[in-house]
C-alpha cells in the first residue's frame, strides 16, 4: 500500500484509541532498517509508524555534509516508493526536535509538504514532533502553537512533548527525577494553548517517569495510571471525554502490565529504538564472531568474500529486527488490525 494519506493516517489513530491499541513507532537510520520496519508490520499484518530523529537524519544525509533535511527527505521518498510493495498502511514521523534544531529539520519539512499540498498532493511526512520539554510551559507551548498553525497548511499531526522524559536521545537529555510526570495543570494549560482538535490535530508525549534507553527492573518507575488522571481533569473542565491521544516514549522495557494500563488510557502510539536498535545489531555481531577469518585478511590470506558481503549479515540483521517489531505489534495490541 503506498504511505499513508492523511485520511488514512487520522483513521489509524481513531481505530487504535477505539480499540484500545497503539501502534509501534519504529526509529529507522538507514533504507534496510526501514524495510525491517516494513517487514515487521507487514508479518504481523498491523499498520505503523515509522520514525527518523535529528541524529538518524543527519545519519542518512551523509557523512560529508550531514544534512538532515536532505536525509529525512531522501528516506521518506524511498519510503514513499517501496512501502507500496508491503500490505499495511505506513505513516511517517519525524522524531524529537528541540527548539535549536527547528529551523533546520522541522520549518523545511513542514514547507516542503506545504507544496506538496498546494500542489494538490499529500504530505511528505505524516507528522512531526516538536520537543520543547527543555524550554519552560510557556515557551513550549507558544511555539506548539506556531508549528500546530503550519502543520495544518500541511495536512500534518504534529506531536507535542510538554514536560521531560529521562534519560538521554540524539544529545538531548534530562535527569531521572520527579520532574518526569506532567501534571493536570500541565494538561489543562496545553488544552488551553492547543485546543482539544479544533485548533489542529496534536499527540501529546505526556511524562509518566519515561525514560529514554533500556534500563534494569526498579531503576525507573512508571505510572501510566497518570494517564488517567490527565484525561479525566481534562475532560471535567472542557466536557469532552478521553480528549488526549497520548504517545509513549521510553518505550523499550517497558512490562506487559505497564505498556496494557497505558493503552487503557489513551496512548496510540509507542516509540521503540533501543530495543530495535540491538535486534537489528545482534546478529551481526555473531556474524562477525563466527566468520572472523572469513570477513578479515587473516595472516595473509584472502578471506570469504560470501562472509564478508554486507549482504550476507544484512540479512539476518532485517529479519532480527523485524521479528522485533512483529513483537511490538503483539505487545501494543495492533497485530491483526491492518486497515483493510
Amino acid at each position: 500500500m503506498p504511505i499513508a494519506s492523511p485520511e488514512i493516517y487520522n483513521e489509524m489513530l481513531d481505530r487504535a484509541k477505539a480499540g484500545k491499541f497503539a501502534y509501534p513507532a519504529i526509529n529507522v537510520t538507514s533504507t534496510q532498517t526501514l524495510h525491517a520496519a516494513l517487514r515487521g508490520f507487514a508479518e504481523a499484518e498491523s499498520d505503523g509508524i515509522i520514525q527518523i530523529s535529528t541524529g538518524g537524519a543527519e545519519f542518512l544525509g551523509g557523512q560529508y555534509s550531514k544534512d538532515m533535511v536532505s536525509g529525512a527527505v531522501a528516506l521518506a521518498e524511498f519510503a514513499h516508493v517501496v512501502a507500496k510493495k508491503y500490505p499495511v498502511n505506513i505513516a511517517l514521523h519525524t522524531d524529537h526536535c528541540p527548539k535549536d534544531k527547528l529551523d533546520g529539520y522541522v520549518r523545511p519539512l513542514l514547507a516542503i509538504s506545504q507544496e506538496r499540498v498546494a500542489a494538490g498532493q499529500n504530505p511528505l511526512f505524516q507528522s512531526h514532533m516538536w520537543d520543547g520539554s527543555a524550554e519552560t510551559l510557556d515557551d513550549n507551548l507558544a511555539i506548539a502553537q506556531e508549528l500546530l498553525a503550519e502543520a495544518v497548511k500541511a495536512r500534518i499531526i504534529l506531536e507535542v512533548e510538554i514536560t521531560p522524559t529521562g534519560g538521554e536521545e540524539d544529545g538531548v537529555s534530562h535527569e531521572i527525577n520527579d520532574e518526569l510526570y506532567t501534571t493536570v495543570a500541565d494538561a489543562e494549560r496545553t488544552a488551553e494553548a492547543l485546543g482539544l482538535g479544533e485548533k489542529g490535530r496534536y499527540l501529546l508525549a505526556a511524562s509518566f517517569g519515561n525514560v529514554h534507553g533500556v534500563y534494569k527492573p526498579g531503576n525507573v518507575v512508571l505510572r501510566p495510571e497518570l494517564l488517567r488522571e490527565l484525561q479525566d481533569g481534562v475532560a471535567a473542565k472542557h466536557g469532552k471525554t478521553d480528549p488526549f491521544d497520548f504517545v509513549f516514549h521510553g518505550g523499550s522495557g517497558s512490562t506487559e502490565e505497564e505498556i496494557r494500563t497505558a493503552l487503557e488510557n489513551g496512548v496510540v502510539k509507542m516509540n521503540l529504538d533501543t530495543d530495535t536498535q540491538y535486534a537489528f545489531t545482534r546478529p551481526i555481531a555473531d556474524h562477525m564472531f563466527r566468520n572472523y577469518d572469513g570477513v578479515l585478511k587473516v595472516d595473509g590470506e584472502v578471506g570469504n568474500k560470501k562472509t564478508y558481503d554486507p549482504r550476507s549479515w544484512g540479512k539476518l540483521a532485517e529479519t532480527s529486527m523485524a521479528e522485533r517489531v512483529t513483537k511490538a505489534c503483539a505487545d501494543l495490541r495492533s497485530t491483526g488490525t491492518k486497515l483493510k
